[in-house]
Order: C-alpha cells, then structure tokens, then sequence
C-alpha cells in the first residue's frame, strides 16, 4: 500500500520528479566519465610504456612515475655507458614532453635506437624521418583525424609533416626527431629517459647493479618495465586523488541540494495531505518513511539514468576519438551508486523530519 502511495506522489508531480530523477543522473554521469577519462589516461599509459619493449628504464633521481613529468635532464651520453655495460643490447634515448593541446605525450627519439626495441617500426605508409620537420604518427591518430603522409599537423604548437604512419601501441602517437624535440624543450644534448633492451630477461637484476655501480649513476633510478609500471597508481600520481574527489565532492553537493530542495517542496506541497495521514493514525516513523522512500526511488531511477547516460557518452567518445581510451570498473558503479543514493537520503533526511513534527490540526487548516 505504502509503494503504491509513494509511485502515485511521484507521478501526480512529473516535472519535479523528472528534474530530481535528471540531477542525480548527473550526478552519477559526472563522476563515472571523469573517472573513466583520468583512469583511462593512466591505463592507457601503462599500456603505451609496455608496448615500447624495454626490459629497463633508466631516469633521474627523484623523477615521477608519469612519462612527460620529468623533463629532460639526462646526458644523451649516458647511452655510451648504458651500451658498454654486458647485456645490453640497446640503450635508446627518449625526450617526453608533455602536450596541453590535446592531452598527450609527445615522443622525441633517437630513430636508429629506438627501432631495436621490438617490435620494430611497421610502416602503413611512408617511412622515416626525412627531415628535422617530420613526424611519425600512429594509425589510430591518423585514422580519427583523416590524415595522410605528406599532410601537415601542428605538434607542440609547430608545423610537422607526416613521414609516416605506424601500429599504435608502442609508446606515444606521435614521434619526433630527437635533435628536434631537444630544440623545442631547449634540451640540447639531453633526454627524459634511456629504454633499455637487454640479450636476456633473466640478466636484468645484474644489468641494474651494474648500472648503480658506475661513477656518476648511482643516483640515478633503474627499473624494470614490471616496477615502472607498478609505479603507476593513482596514489603516486600528484593530485591524481584530488581532482577526483574535488569532483565527487562537486557531483555529491549537487545532488545533495537537489533532493532536499525537491523533498522540502514536496513536504510543503503535502501539508494537508499529511494532516490526514496523521489525524488517521500515522506514526511519525510512518510519514519519515514515505518521504524516505520517494527519495529512494528518485534515486534508483536517476542511477539507473546515470549509468546508461554515461555509457553512451563513453561510446560516443571512443567513436569520435578513438585514441581516447576510458576506463570503466564495475566497482565505481557501485562506488557511485553509493555516493548518490547516501547523498539523496542524506538531503532528504531534514525535509521528512519536518514532514513528521507537522501538527494534524494546523496541517487540516492548511490551505
């Protein structure tokens, strides 16, 4: 009986309850899509940093655990010691330089080096570096963006000719030569990072102590590509944290006001209506019920839009640009879900209470 009640207050006001039903739906959309992007950003750098085919990173002390944060300060001299070491095959110097414009690392290499990481450049078209003005891009790149070798793109806010068109996967999307990038980020003669290939898997705990035992690199941090990658968490990533909580914090007030201010004029609206429950027999704990529940199924229907609105915006995203990658985890649903129906009874707590303190005769009077 009780359900029936409260399906028939919702529907006798649908505008309000669309409203309600819309802002919480918001509100879970709008935590799901910004975990999806910043999570889908550092899953798909995993993913970049193990397709390169390194066994070990070489970098500077101190350096973070995101590709593009560190600038450029190794000597690109430091290969000539890398490579005199036993079992090193290659030791190939990479310059990452951030880019606002999009949103991506932008790989600055040594052509020779880096191509005897496996696997080895696979050219679709073209080929490569011709000039110091050239860039190689990767298919997906150039797919989304319908570009083809000899089309001009602007990279790190210059003009670059596409040489050529490789597999995704194998570090960034886009490739520069490393005397050009060291030009552009004033890093002459230096790098962000040696990726280095080794004859066997097995030797790399030798190979890092090796590295560690040479005058002047003791300081300097040698990872395997397992430990770099495991590195790569949310909580040794600077204000990786922060900026989804401050959004979740955002999503959560939103809904937060949304309901009490629906459940509070819902209550006014009702007055009289809750005078009779009342002067019949109602409880208080009867009437905080009823406005409990109203919040509760607002909140389940706005869920429910929630999750579908952000899976065809994730869709819509991926199909408009595919180098996007977003996350998505079963467990922030539930987070999510969580969060929005906590903060919908939480904003509908002080509307039912007052609900239940109303007089039955004043509210009998009520007009």
């Amino acid at each position: 009986m009780i359900n029936k009640m409260v399906v028939a207050n919702l529907a006798h006001r649908p505008t309000r309850s669309i409203v309600t039903v819309s802002a919480i739906a918001l509100e879970v959309a709008m935590i799901l899509l910004v975990v999806a992007v910043f999570y889908g950003y550092l899953t798909g750098s995993r993913e970049s940093q193990l397709g390169v085919g390194a066994d070990l990173m070489v970098m500077p002390p101190g350096s973070s655990a995101l590709a593009g944060m560190s600038g450029a300060p190794i000597s690109v001299k430091v290969g000539e010691v890398l490579r005199r070491i036993p079992h090193v095959t290659v030791a190939a110097p990479v310059i990452w330089a951030f880019s606002q414009k999009p949103l991506e690392i932008v790989y600055g290499i040594d052509l020779a080096t880096f191509d005897n990481l496996p696997p080895r450049f696979h050219y679709f078209s073209g080929g490569p570096f011709q000039g110091p003005k050239d860039v190689i891009v990767d298919d997906y790149f150039a797919s989304m963006n319908k570009k083809s070798v000899g089309d001009t793109i602007e990279v790190l806010n210059n003009p670059f000719r596409i040489c050529g068109i490789v597999p995704h996967g194998k570090g960034g999307r886009k490739f520069l030569p490393l005397s050009t990038m060291q030009d552009l980020v004033s890093a002459e003669g230096r790098a962000s990072v040696f990726y280095v290939k080794l004859d066997n898997p097995g030797n790399m705990e030798a190979v890092a102590q090796a590295i560690k035992e040479r005058p002047g690199m003791e300081q300097y941090a040698v990872r395997s590509m397992a430990e770099y990658l495991s590195m790569m968490t949310p909580e040794n990533l600077p204000g990786f944290n922060v900026a989804i909580e401050i959004v979740i914090g955002i999503a959560v007030v939103v809904g937060f006001l949304v309901i009490f201010q629906s459940m509070y004029t819902a209550v006014m609206e009702r007055t009289r209506e809750i005078g009779i429950l009342k002067s019949i027999g109602a409880s208080k704990a009867y009437i905080v019920n009823v406005v409990l529940r109203e919040t509760l199924l607002l909140a389940v229907l706005g869920i429910a839009a929630g999750i579908l609105l952000s899976l065809v915006t994730r869709r819509i995203i991926m199909y408009e640009r595919p180098v996007q990658r977003l996350y998505w985890s079963n467990l922030w649903v539930m987070r999510a879900t969580i969060i929005a129906i906590a903060g919908a009874l939480a904003g509908a707590l002080y509307p039912a209470f007052k609900a239940a303190q109303r007089d039955p005769i004043e509210a009998l009077a009520y007009e």
